[in-house]
């Protein structure tokens, strides 16, 4: 009997060759493709990303949304085997910014659940973010009209919830406040 064939272990290089059309994650080589979101994931991020630009306008930070690279451990020759798209970034130092997205920890990461992702979002994400030093990530159920917001303290994540009925700070981004019933209403 022959031997089972390995999977295909993939990273940033192969990333890179792919169709830009094409959107897909890498989790420790291996390939995650990514569904297009559908209409209230699309809402939520919208008045999110719009909420946090409208705060960081004329301030150094910049927010980006999907699809956005972020490679939290880059290799100068490609071969680091994990590449996120999240649902918005916010990045404080420039240079961590090249073309394609950012390299090395964004300030603040937003995932928002749909069932092809939660668990990754939830899980394995939670745990390379925090790992990686990313100092606020957010989590924003759908179904559940509420978001976790986790918020990195001696390397640690430190967790709180809030839902639609008020609104949520950005420790990332002080002064910053989000209204979670505009995000919601949609």
């Amino acid at each position: 009997m022959p031997l089972p064939l390995e999977a295909p272990y993939y990273t940033y290089a192969d990333f890179l060759k792919w169709d830009e059309g094409e959107r897909a994650e890498i989790i420790d080589g291996e390939v995650f493709m990514l569904a297009t979101p559908d209409l209230t994931h699309q809402i939520i991020s919208r008045e999110l990303f719009l909420q946090i630009a409208a705060f960081l306008n004329g301030k150094p930070c910049q927010p980006f949304f999907a699809p956005v690279s972020v490679r939290l451990h880059p290799a100068a020759d490609n071969s680091d085997d994990t590449v996120f798209e999240p649902d918005i970034i916010v990045v404080c130092d420039p240079s961590k910014l090249d073309k394609r997205g950012c390299n090395g920890a964004p300030d603040m990461v937003i995932e928002i659940l749909s069932p092809s992702t939660a668990r990754r979002d939830k899980v394995v994400k939670f745990n390379k973010y925090q790992e990686a030093g990313v100092r606020e990530y957010w989590i924003v159920d759908p179904d559940t009209q509420s978001v976790q917001i986790c918020v990195l303290e001696n390397g640690r994540y430190i967790l709180s919830s809030y839902d639609d009925t008020g609104t949520a700070p950005i420790t990332a981004l002080p002064g910053c406040e989000i209204d979670l019933r505009t995000v919601f209403a949609g």
